[in-house]
């Protein structure tokens, strides 16, 4: 069965994601430089930048992996709750909490379409390669709305599904090769990182998250392009 064929339905999709990450957790942090063009730290300032935290803000990071963005936040004084689903990757996030240069991160394992906390609890709430992997991205939607504050921020960094049929092929068939490739390297599976191009197959891109957000309680929705469009930064405002 094709990773497109194991994702394809919501079960499925949350069953393979949190085996995956549970794989590729110790690789995290090198997958993600060599997939960007050693550009990721990059992009995720740029975020931190639009988000432009006060000091004493209280900040939710979902999908915070190792904690990259979770700490840049708390660098800048918020008060930062880091949220995965996957254990090892909270091990490891652990493991910076010295280097963070600023308030300590809480990490917290829970699942982003049942986020376990009260309502309007948080003034941000970012994610870096989240909203993709969610198996129900319209009820991650209505879970990060219910636990900003009104008039809080969400932000989110993630891979686009460009609109030009040529440009999407292309790309995709590049992630499919270099995902394969680093699979066999890495995990001696070349399917591991094929998850990337089926997951961006299944995602509406851009302009179809964008909609989303303003279909679901959030204004001032922007989308900025990054990497020529490949990736995308999506900053939203909670009515």
């Amino acid at each position: 069965m094709s990773v497109g064929d194991r994702i394809a339905t919501p079960e499925g999709k949350r069953l393979y994601v949190r085996s995956l990450f549970s794989t590729i957790a110790d690789r995290y942090d090198f997958i993600t430089v060599a997939l960007s063009y050693g550009q990721d730290r990059r992009w995720k300032r740029r975020l931190i930048d639009l988000a432009a935290p006060r000091d004493g803000s209280r900040a939710l990071d979902l999908a915070t992996g190792t904690g990259d963005i979770a700490f840049a936040l708390a660098s800048r004084g918020a008060r930062v709750v880091g949220l995965d689903v996957t254990r090892r990757m909270l091990e490891l996030a652990a493991a910076k909490r010295g280097r963070s240069g600023g308030r300590a991160v809480r990490v917290v394992q829970g699942d982003m379409v049942a986020l376990p906390f009260p309502s309007a609890s948080f003034d941000i709430v970012t994610t870096g390669y989240g909203l993709r992997n969610v198996p129900d991205l319209k009820g991650a939607i209505d879970e990060i709305r219910r636990v900003l504050a009104p008039g809080g921020q969400m932000l989110s960094l993630d891979f686009n599904r460009p609109s030009n049929g040529a440009i999407r092929a292309a790309y995709l068939a590049y992630l499919t090769v270099v995902g394969a490739a680093l699979g066999w390297i890495l995990h001696r599976d070349p399917d591991t990182y094929r998850y990337i191009p089926a997951s961006i197959r299944q995602y509406p891109g851009a302009e179809g998250v964008a909609r989303l957000f303003a279909a679901r309680g959030f204004r001032s929705v922007r989308a900025y392009p990054v990497l020529g469009g490949l990736m995308t930064i999506h900053h939203a405002v909670r009515d």
